[in-house]
C-alpha cells in the first residue's frame, strides 16, 4: 500500500472540542490551501474562497455566532450563550471554505457547489497528510443569514463547511464505516 492510501484509510476527524495549538505555519497554510483549490472545476470559475479565523478573529467570529444566537433565542441560559461563543476558540485555525456559486450559462450551479465541497475535502487532507487533526463542521451558524452578512458572505455565498485545524491530544478512534455491500449497485 502507498503512502496515499494509508493516509486515506488512516483519516479521522477529531473534535473540534479537543483540537490545540500548535497549529499550522504560515508555509503549513499555504500549502494547503494549494491543494484545496486543486479540485475538479468545470468551467475554471474557482466557485468558492477561503475566509481564515485565527487568533483574535476566532473570538471575533464567536462574539457575532454568540449575539446572533441571543437575539434569536431571548430566554437561552447563559452556558449555552457561552458555548456559542467558543464555536472558533478551540483549534488554532478554522477555515470557511465560502461556496461562491451562481447562476451560469454553460455550467450548472450544483457542479459549482459540489466542488466546493471537494476543496473541504481537500483541505481535510491536505492538513491530515501535514500532521494535523481536522473536523469539517456546519452547524447552525453556517446557515444563518445574519451570521453569514456579518462575516462578510454576499446574498449568493453559503458556508461549504468550517474546516477545524490543530493537534488532536490523542490517537482518533475509527466509527463504524458503511459496508460496500449495502451501498454498491452494478448497472
Amino acid at each position: 500500500m502507498n503512502d496515499t492510501i494509508t493516509l486515506l484509510k488512516a483519516r479521522r476527524s477529531a473534535p473540534a472540542v479537543t483540537l490545540t495549538s500548535p497549529g499550522p505555519t504560515a508555509a503549513d497554510l499555504q500549502v494547503m490551501l494549494e491543494i484545496a483549490s486543486r479540485v475538479p472545476d468545470h468551467g475554471k470559475l474557482a466557485p468558492w474562497r477561503f475566509i481564515l479565523f485565527e487568533g483574535e478573529g476566532r473570538d471575533k467570529a464567536g462574539t457575532i455566532v454568540a449575539e446572533v444566537y441571543a437575539k434569536a433565542h431571548p430566554d437561552a441560559e447563559a452556558s449555552r450563550i457561552e458555548t456559542e461563543l467558543k464555536r472558533f476558540s478551540y483549534a488554532p485555525l478554522v477555515v470557511g471554505v465560502v461556496s461562491t456559486a451562481k447562476p451560469h450559462p454553460k455550467i450548472p450551479e450544483w457542479e459549482q457547489v459540489l466542488t466546493a465541497g471537494a476543496v473541504c475535502m481537500n483541505l481535510i487532507i491536505a492538513a491530515n497528510a501535514l500532521g494535523f487533526a481536522s473536523i469539517w463542521l456546519s452547524e447552525w451558524y453556517s446557515y444563518d443569514r445574519d451570521v453569514l452578512n456579518r462575516m462578510g458572505l454576499a446574498e449568493h455565498e453559503r458556508i461549504a463547511g468550517f474546516i477545524h485545524i490543530g493537534q488532536a491530544p490523542s490517537p482518533r478512534e475509527d466509527r463504524p464505516r458503511p459496508t460496500l455491500a449495502e451501498i454498491v449497485t452494478r448497472f
